[in-house]
Formats: C-alpha cells, structure tokens, sequence
C-alpha cells in the first residue's frame, strides 16, 4: 500500500500565492520605515492596531503600573515558568565553553562566545497575547548575557498587555514597545529617530512578522523563521482519537493558516481522528479559527509502517512533532528534521509552548531541515583567534603559508608569510616567491 492522504489541504499553488501577497506587502511597509522613521511607523500603529501615544516605549512608570494590574496567581505562574524556562537556559549556556589549545609547538588557537551585543525581541499579541513569548526570548537572551535587550508586542485592547508587559521586565528587557507587526520589527531592526536599530531580532510572529525578518536578514541577524505554528501528530494505535484530535485542533487554533497533520499506520485510528475533530469543532470556543485552518491546512495521512512515517516525517519537517507510538525513543534517535519532539502521550505541544522550560521558538516551513530552534546558542557569537609564541613557529608556519598562497597565485599573501620567515627564521626568501622546504614537518 503506497502512501495514502485521507485529507489535503489547500493546494502548494495557492499557498505560493498567498506568499507572494504577503512579500509584496511587507517589501513596500519596510521601505516606508525605512524612508520616513517614527512617522512610518507612528501611521502604521495608527492603521492596524488603532493605537497611538507621544511615545511608544514604555517609561518605568508606565512598566510599574502594567504589572499591578497582573493577578498574584498570574505573578505566581509567570514566575513558575520563568524559573523553568531559565533553569534549561543555564544548563544549556555550560555546555557552550571557551577554547583554547595548543595545536603544535607556539601554535595557540581557541575561540570565545561573545554574546550578540543588542536584540529585538517580538511577541506577538493580535488574536492571541503570547505572553510565553516574552520568556522565550527575553529571558534567554538575558541568560546569554546580551547588554541590551529590546521588547515590543502590541497593544491589546488599547493597552500594553499587563501580563506581557510583566514577563518582558522580569525576563530583562532594557526598553519596552507597544508596537506590533512589521513596523515593530522593522523599528528595530531598521531604527528610527527614537528607537535605536538592534543587531539581530527573534521571536516568532504571523506570515507578516515573518517575511519581515526574512527581508531584513542580512541587515540584521535572526534566529530563524518562525511562521505559523505547525503541528504533526506520528501515532499508532497505542493512542486513542481523543488524544490526536485535541493535540492537532489545540494548535490549529493558532491562526486560520496553521497547519496540523496526522501521521499514522492505523487506518482506524485516522478515521476517528477526523470524526473526533468534528465533534470537537462543535464545541471547542475558538473553532471559528481552528476549522478554517483544519480545512485549509489539515492532512490526514495513512502510512504501512513506522519506517514510511518517519520518511514521511522527516521530509515535512513540521515545527512541532507530538510522537505517541509503541517506540517512541526509535523516534527521538531517528528523526532529523522538525522544530521539537514531544514523546508520549503524558507530554504536549502546549506544555512545551507554556512552561516545561524548552524554548517554543522553532523553525517553520521545512527550516528545521538546516537549524533547530531559539536557545541560547543563538544570542551567542562563536569568535576564534590565533597567537604564535615563538620564532621557530612563526617560520614553520609561515613556509607552509608562503607555498599555499602561491599556490592559488595570492603573492601580497605569500609576502605576509615570507616576512615572518626572513625576520624571525633567519631566512632571506625574495619577494615574490615562495619559501622553501620547511625544516620542521
């Protein structure tokens, strides 16, 4: 039995169009920002979030004031997460350490992390105020030692969200925004007459937010592109319909293009599914979204066997991959490209999301077949640098250098060699040519 899909979603043709909207659109907002500065963006805030204030960075007042309005038990669980989110960053910050070794004789070479010297860091808030987002980038930039760290999420209701508000402050955000969309990031990252461009911008967004940063990748770096949310399901029949629908309808209420697939062996658990979505829709409160994206986006896909599942898989590459199977640990060893993996049945995409301590920052769009997600890593920049010690170093190498740069026909290069070798090997190489053979091999 070849492959067979139970259920499609809209087809790649008018995907690659609604892409190409999308581009258009965010290529003429950037250069606006560009061309006019706050005025840009003061019109734009105007235009799509119905916001506008003197300024748009918070003051330690206005910041003070948001968080009075976070209930304790609110306080209480943004703290909870934040320790979790903080205590994984840590450990994963010790395992990124300094080089240094001596490779031959005088021969020093090493590398240092430095961190990423400022970040614009993007919390989305449209349909949705991802207060968790603030966690996953700010904190973990701070963790990275980054010395100024920017925020921006839009405003909800009129208003700075306080409990977005409250997460950015204690993750360690130096300047706070209420600004949304492409002009938040193309603020940052493109710089204004009052906000002052940032060197790298992360965090995820909708197709909008993530065109810009593709747009402006080279200006500035990014973690990655985090579209909208993914979500596959890899089930057998150890789980039940109950469990797949609500894991793959609990993220397709992301937004009306959030795609959620299935992937199964059990042609009876793929026919639950799907009627067990329907049940669902009928009573899950943000089904006007999550049926739109299930009809446009969802698929339903029934393999023979664990090995075509995990081809099929791997090839989609889906930002988050919740695995329930009889051998979920064959997964973990074998899959090589998605965002995150979520093992069992016990765990789940939104604890992951939330508060488990994993950053939910991840590659959309098949970039999970050429990066992994946001994690501290990324806010750090691995730097090397060489010494030579001694003379007899400097010579050694410096013959070895002299032939490979004449070699390629590079002679400025092979004199950079060359003088080393006359001044510190007592040798008189003339100009032009390449050092002989090396005494020391």
């Amino acid at each position: 039995m070849a492959i067979q899909y139970l259920k499609r979603g809209k087809p790649e043709a008018d995907r690659a169009q609604d892409d190409a909207n999308t581009r258009a659109v965010v290529e003429g907002t950037l250069a606006d920002i560009e061309a006019r500065g706050d005025a840009a963006v003061r019109d734009l805030s105007r235009k799509f979030d119905g916001f506008e204030r003197g300024s748009f960075r918070l003051s330690a007042s206005e910041i003070e004031a948001a968080m009075q309005k976070v209930s304790a038990r609110d306080m209480e669980d943004i703290r909870f997460a934040q320790t979790q989110i903080r205590r994984f960053a840590e450990a994963q910050r010790a395992t990124m350490t300094d080089l240094e070794i001596e490779t031959l004789p005088g021969i020093i070479l090493g590398h240092r992390n430095i961190p990423v010297q400022s970040v614009g860091c993007y919390v989305p808030g449209g349909k949705f105020p991802m207060v968790a987002s603030a966690h996953m980038s700010v904190l973990t930039a701070q963790v990275a030692g980054v010395p100024r760290i920017v925020a921006a999420a839009p405003p909800v209701k009129g208003e700075p969200h306080p409990a977005i508000v409250a997460a950015m402050h204690m993750g360690g955000a130096h300047e706070i925004y209420v600004l949304g969309g492409i002009q938040a990031v193309g603020a940052m990252a493109l710089g204004t007459e009052t906000i002052d461009p940032v060197h790298m911008l992360v965090g995820p967004g909708n197709a909008f937010v993530a065109e810009a940063k593709r747009q402006l990748f080279g200006r500035v770096g990014i973690d990655l592109f985090a579209g909208p949310t993914e979500t596959m399901v890899i089930a057998d029949g150890t789980v039940d319909a109950e469990l797949c629908a609500t894991d793959l309808l609990g993220q397709a209420e992301h937004g009306y293009n959030s795609p959620a697939c299935l992937i199964t062996n059990s042609r009876k658990l793929a026919e639950d599914t799907l009627a067990e979505v329907d049940r669902l829709l009928a009573i899950l409160p943000t089904a006007e979204t999550a049926a739109i994206s299930w009809r446009d986006y969802g698929e339903v896909i029934l393999c023979d066997s664990h090995d075509e599942m995990l081809q099929v898989a791997n090839d989609m590459a889906y930002e988050h991959v919740q695995v329930m199977t009889d051998r979920d640990d064959w997964y973990l060893e074998n899959m090589a490209s998605y965002g995150a993996l979520f093992l069992g049945p016990r765990t789940n995409v939104a604890n992951g999301d939330k508060v488990i301590g994993t950053n939910h920052t991840l590659p959309t769009r098949k970039a999970g077949r050429y990066t992994g997600g946001l994690w501290v890593g990324k806010f750090l920049k691995t730097h090397s640098y060489q010494k030579v010690l001694t003379d007899e170093a400097a010579a050694m190498m410096g013959e070895y250098g002299s032939r490979l740069c004449m070699l390629e026909g590079f002679v400025g290069h092979a004199e950079q060699c060359n003088v080393r070798v006359r001044r510190y090997g007592g040798r008189n190489v003339p100009y032009g040519a390449a050092a002989g053979t090396p005494e020391v091999e």
